[in-house]
């Protein structure tokens, strides 16, 4: 390979030990790493770039803005025309009228709430585990008889959706007595091929190394992958919760469960915006409570997931 000519002060910038020049082979990157880095935008391309992005945030925040000033609206400005963005005469009506209208249900709102809580942290966190604990052997153990079908059954499982499976999934849990039940809802939350592609993905980046090395130290598969690899892998999970999380919140359950005490807050709002137009402000005021929580867990594990990824060390 043709070597470039340098100038004199290249090549005492470029003194290594006391060999001479021509004895180095790899000058060409080491010229490279002498060189600064250069800046390819300017203040003013900081500038504009930093409005765009305001701007694109901005746009964003507008169907959340718009949710919480609908909740506070009368229902004079609700149905006003030209709508109007910003509520002018706040107002606490629709969520005692909310209060008044849960009041006289058989079963008390609460109920609907604790139900949504149980089924989605249940769900969330089943799946989590499982999820993890069956993509670390067909990540990390690629011997096993049958890996590589699996994680291609898998794959294909991605590209059926949720109601092709539904009537199946209705068949089993009536043979299996699990209708009205909460573990109608939880347990299919466990099987979601999603998490599995997405956990095995990354416990692939986890290097051997480190997993032959506890090993030669004494520890056994279920410390391995509770010590090493779920702490390595912890944007991976932290991601599934939020998909796992909002999708059971967001769920109904009504193709499950038909027993009124058993009902999600979900069936709670649709029985609430059927009530008629008198109704509107309280379904305004039953949305923003509904996206509070799913909003809380975003904001919350989305700082983690950046910090991790960040600080572990994994690209």
């Amino acid at each position: 390979m043709a070597k470039e000519k340098l100038t004199k002060n290249d090549r005492k910038s470029l003194r290594i030990d006391s060999r001479p020049f021509s004895e180095i082979s790899d000058y060409k990157i080491i010229l490279r790493s002498k060189k600064k880095k250069r800046v390819n935008r300017s203040l003013g391309g900081d500038i504009a770039l930093f409005i765009f992005l305001a701007i694109a945030g901005s746009f964003s925040l507008l169907p959340l803005i718009l949710t919480v000033n609908n909740a506070f609206k009368p229902l004079d400005e609700i149905f006003l025309f030209p709508p109007r963005f910003f509520v002018r005469n706040p107002t606490l009506n629709n969520f005692s009228d909310l209060v008044n209208a849960l009041g006289n249900s058989l079963v008390p709102f609460s109920r609907y709430f604790f139900n949504t809580i149980l089924i989605t942290i249940a769900g969330t966190v089943g799946h989590v585990i499982i999820a993890s604990m069956c993509a670390y052997p067909l990540a990390k153990f690629s011997k096993i008889p049958g890996a590589a079908f699996f994680s291609s059954l898998v794959i294909y499982s991605l590209m059926f959706p949720a109601s092709v499976t539904a009537i199946p999934h209705y068949i089993v849990f009536n043979e299996m007595g699990m209708i009205d039940t909460y573990w109608a809802m939880i347990l299919p939350a466990f099987a979601y091929s999603l998490g599995l592609f997405l956990m095995r993905q990354f416990m692939t980046q986890v290097p051997t190394s480190l997993i032959e090395s506890a090993k030669i130290d004494g520890a056994g598969d279920l410390k391995i992958y509770w010590k090493i690899v779920m702490p390595l892998v912890k944007p991976a999970w932290l991601t599934l919760v939020i998909l796992v999380f909002q999708s059971l919140w967001a769920a109904s359950g009504s193709q499950y469960i038909y027993r009124e005490d058993y009902k999600m807050v979900s069936y709670a709002l649709n029985q609430i915006a059927t009530a008629g137009p008198a109704r509107q402000g309280t379904l305004a005021a039953v949305s923003l409570i509904m996206i509070t929580v799913p909003i809380v867990v975003f904001v919350v594990n989305q700082s983690q997931v950046m910090e991790t990824m960040a600080h572990s060390g994994m690209k």
